[in-house]
């Protein structure tokens, strides 16, 4: 029997073949059941499909197994039985898939970047967990840059703007509204625990172009994007903002293409759950909307998580394939979640989609996909086929042979750092202090602007000697920083904090 057409990914066997049909895979997906059911090995042998149908496929790797899609898989007793049980034993071959390994931190991976311009004030606010006024203050810095053409690409640019934000303050307050000292300070704490966490990896220059996303291997297949995502969790707010940050690209670059006979690209957003938690209604309505408008760019976006609740109604809306493993109805958040799981579904007259969901075993799941149409298809309990690659990891040695020859080359290992905001800002600065008829000399074997910005922050300035209107705000500005950076640290100790993290920003 041939379960594999052209058209379609074959997804598993209910005592006929369930596909997800290529036209109707831009319509978005669902996959989600509880922890160990399977969820993975239904990503994979999705990616697996599609990539032999030819569409590129973008998918984070959280746990490290999603690799194996780059190694062919080995026989195994219950894989041959899954197999042969389905009507797949025919065709059932083992082998791996092209694919390209990205990482922000460029550990395990080609560097993935992007600059601060590019990542906007709206989607930074939300990676800084910054308030209403804080985001406020964000907004106006940006403006800021570009009226005066300050290019913003990386941290540094960043903090050196706010810096030259808060010096104006009096000034722009007039102009945009309120910028208090205090919500600078907040920007900048933000923006140090960013920068600890290894946020300044991701911004920076050159920055992912999204046609490398878009790749064919030369036999045909596409490529697989695989984000490693191990280290990359444990900030699940810089996980979930780059995300939606990459899907907001490719609905702003790509062009429009209606309902194509097979999606340009399908992106996988594994843990959906990051995505939604406590996003603000602003930002919800920016993802609801380019999870809507994606569709006609010929963009597929699939989320998995462990429990449909965690995608808000309106995104549900927009989801037309369906895969759901178990779920256990242990407390009656549970059963809700079941019951919701179950209302989603086609109705099966065979059995109660409601009961079933809570009897799956492991590597079986209710599976709905759009047929003939678009019209949904009777929910069908499916055994999942077996994948052709490895299920599990892959060893250090075999990733970075696959990173050595990859189509990508050496494009993205070194960073690039041209002339942005933070040298323009530096280069004003040491104008001002060339041109002041008695500006005193830098001390002995100090080069740079460190000691310029604290000469204009008044960290230098004798107690006998009156400070300016833009020493006394800054000043106020660096207090609160102090502060806030020492906790219970003393104010002039954490004054010397400041001026070492300043200085080392400056010198850089």
């Amino acid at each position: 029997m041939t379960v594999l057409e052209d058209g379609k990914v074959f997804v598993g066997g209910s005592g006929r073949p369930e596909y997800v049909q290529l036209p109707f895979a831009n319509r978005h997906g669902l996959i989600t059941g509880a922890t160990g059911t399977g969820k993975t090995v239904t990503l994979q042998i999705l990616a697996e499909g599609f990539s032999r149908a030819g569409v590129p496929v973008f998918c984070a790797d959280v746990k490290g197994d999603v690799a194996g899609l780059s190694m062919p898989g080995e026989p195994k007793d219950f894989l041959a039985k899954r197999a042969e049980t389905i009507g797949f034993a025919d065709e059932y071959v083992f082998e791996a898939f092209p694919v390209v390994f990205w990482d922000l931190f460029g550990k395990e991976g080609h560097p993935v970047r992007t600059t601060i311009s590019e990542m906007g004030p709206l989607l930074l606010a939300r990676l800084l967990d910054l308030n209403d006024t804080q985001e406020g203050v964000l907004n106006i810095a940006f403006r800021i840059a570009d009226e005066e053409g300050l290019p913003i690409l990386d941290l540094k640019d960043l903090q050196a703007l706010l810096v030259y934000v808060a010096e104006r303050a009096s000034e722009l307050t007039v102009r945009y509204g309120n910028i208090s000292k205090a919500s600078v300070g907040a920007v900048q704490r933000a923006l140090l625990v960013l920068e600890q966490q290894g946020g300044q990896m991701f911004f920076g220059e050159p920055g992912l172009e999204i046609k490398e996303l878009m790749r064919t291997a030369p036999d045909g297949r596409g490529m697989i994007n695989i984000l490693a995502a191990t280290t990359l969790m444990q900030s699940p707010r810089l996980y979930a903002t780059f995300l939606l940050w990459l899907l907001s690209e490719l609905f702003e670059d790509l062009p429009e293409v209606g309902d194509p006979e097979k999606p340009k690209l399908v992106f996988f957003f594994d843990e959906a759950h990051l995505l939604f938690s406590d996003a603000p209604k602003a930002l919800l309505e920016k993802i609801e909307l380019v999870v809507r408008l994606v569709r006609s760019k010929g963009v597929g976006v699939y989320f998995a998580s462990q429990n449909p609740l965690d995608v808000p109604d309106t995104v549900l809306s927009q989801i037309g394939n369906r895969v759901q493993h178990a779920l256990r109805a242990f407390t009656p958040r549970d059963t809700k979640a079941v019951k919701t799981a179950a209302d989603t579904f086609r109705p099966n007259p065979d059995f109660s989609t409601f009961e079933v969901i809570t009897q799956l075993g492991v590597g079986e799941a209710l599976v709905s996909t759009l047929e003939a149409k678009g019209v949904p298809s009777v929910v069908q309990r499916t055994l999942v086929r077996p994948p052709s690659s490895r299920m599990g990891t892959i060893t250090e040695a075999e990733r970075e042979q696959i990173i050595f020859t990859s189509p990508i080359g050496t494009v993205y290992d070194v960073t690039v750092d041209r002339n942005s905001a933070y040298e323009m800002l530096k280069s004003r600065v040491e104008g001002k202090v060339a041109d002041a008829p008695d500006a005193p000399p830098p001390a002995q074997g100090e080069v740079g602007v460190g000691s310029v910005i604290e000469d204009i922050l008044g960290l230098n300035v004798p107690r006998n000697k009156r400070l300016s209107n833009t020493q006394k705000a800054a000043r106020e500005v660096t207090r609160d920083l102090s502060e806030t950076i020492g906790g219970a640290i003393g104010g002039s100790v954490g004054r010397q904090i400041f001026r070492s993290v300043l200085g080392g920003i400056l010198r850089r």
